[in-house]
């Protein structure tokens, strides 16, 4: 695109010889982008319905959030947490006033939100209750434990022994969560919308079932709001979606507009129970990811993206139905807000591909199920169109008779 760009092949040769071949990687490099779009270093332009695996909730580079991150950068970006900052502050009653008012712990990551959880769940309770139940099909992330808790056993193959204290039942199923129950149990923890797991949304009621069995069994709810988190599903939080709120949550994704931060927040009363000395980040809560997460609550909070979320997603899915609701190849599409799910009869990775030979980019899970993740800000005319690539796409893998 610029001399400032490497060609395609030297960076891909880069990698080759000097990073760890542990993603399968498309033979595109990324070089740039702005708002809904990306342009790769042959300089072709990609409409992104997927940024950053959810990561870039409101677009690339959103010029609010970078203008409030170049700002701190030349006043302050980092110091122990054996101080105080004024970012950090703002960003924990921020978090707390548009959940359930709890206290809040700053990591770098989704997985590292999860981690502290677990700790913070088995910490509160007594010493013979370390069981936590998870759901089947779920997806926590990729340290041990976290791992441990995805109830996928492929994420678990060659790296045995795994942590002990997991249980697993299937996800929207209350009798066979209430039948796994016992002395053992100390918390349950889910993801209010399954996301890697293929877009799977629970029952109504499902959310206050669980509420109801923690409160009769003593146990503590913790929401893995990772990817659900900061407006995905129409609602700050998708535990919202209810009348309830869970002990502990988990957040981080879209929390810092591309910039990598995460949390938990939990309430009061459980919170207290991670006293100093007993867990701790680094790079937890620096100054620079808080000030970029409080200008990304800012620009949701300005243009009122919640609503617009949830009315383009509701307006994504009734043009998914129109458009390829009665193809054979298509079984089901569902999702909540911006986070969107197709169940196909056929290998998903085949239409990614041709999606993005075609300047579109989604993603596939489980084999069969397309996710697509719009920024809440992308101009309906684009989201039009990227679901129209797709359409077309998927008509012409339709049977001929």
């Amino acid at each position: 695109m610029t001399d400032r760009f490497k060609s395609t092949q030297a960076t891909l040769d880069q990698f080759e010889r000097y990073v760890i071949p542990n993603y399968t990687r498309l033979p595109v490099v990324i070089v740039r982008g702005e708002g809904s779009r990306v342009w790769d270093a042959d300089g072709r332009e990609y409409l992104d319905l997927f940024p950053g695996w959810g990561v870039s909730m409101l677009g690339h580079c959103p010029p609010e959030v970078v203008a409030a991150i170049r700002d701190q950068a030349g006043v302050l970006l980092h110091i122990p947490n054996n101080y105080y900052t004024q970012p950090q502050g703002d960003l924990a009653q921020a978090i707390s006033e548009r959940s359930f008012g709890g206290q809040c712990f700053f990591c770098n990551s989704g997985a590292e939100a999860v981690e502290g959880a677990i700790k913070l769940a088995r910490l509160h309770s007594p010493q013979d209750r370390r069981t936590i139940i998870t759901m089947r099909d779920s997806f926590h992330g990729r340290t041990l434990a976290a791992m441990t808790a995805t109830a996928q056993e492929k994420y678990h193959a060659g790296i045995g022994p795994v942590v002990p204290g997991f249980r697993y039942v299937p996800f929207n199923d209350l009798d066979a969560l209430r039948d796994a129950v016992d002395e053992s149990v100390c918390a349950i923890m889910f993801e209010p919308v399954q996301g890697e797991g293929g877009i799977n949304i629970p029952d109504d009621g499902f959310l206050a079932g669980v509420r109801a069995l923690c409160d009769e069994k003593g146990l503590l709810w913790i929401a893995d709001e990772v990817t659900t988190g900061c407006g995905r599903t129409g609602n700050w939080f998708a535990y919202q979606h209810e009348d309830v709120a869970p002990d502990i949550m988990t957040m981080a994704k879209g929390l810092g507009g591309g910039v990598a931060i995460g949390a938990f927040t939990a309430t009061a009363e459980v919170a207290k129970s991670l006293i100093p000395g007993m867990h701790a980040s680094t790079f937890g809560g620096n100054a620079l990811a808080c000030t970029a997460a409080l200008a990304v609550f800012r620009l949701i909070d300005e243009n009122d993206l919640l609503a617009r979320g949830a009315e383009l997603g509701a307006h994504a899915r009734d043009l998914l139905r129109d458009r390829i609701g009665g193809l054979d190849v298509v079984t089901d599409i569902r999702g909540r807000g911006m986070m969107l799910g197709v169940q196909l009869t056929v290998s998903g990775a085949d239409v990614v591909n041709t999606c993005r030979e075609r300047g579109l980019l989604i993603n596939c899970t489980h084999d069969t199920v397309l996710r697509i993740y719009p920024a809440l800000n992308i101009a309906r005319d684009d989201l039009d169109r990227g679901l129209g690539i797709l359409a077309d796409v998927l008509a012409e893998r339709q049977p001929t008779a």
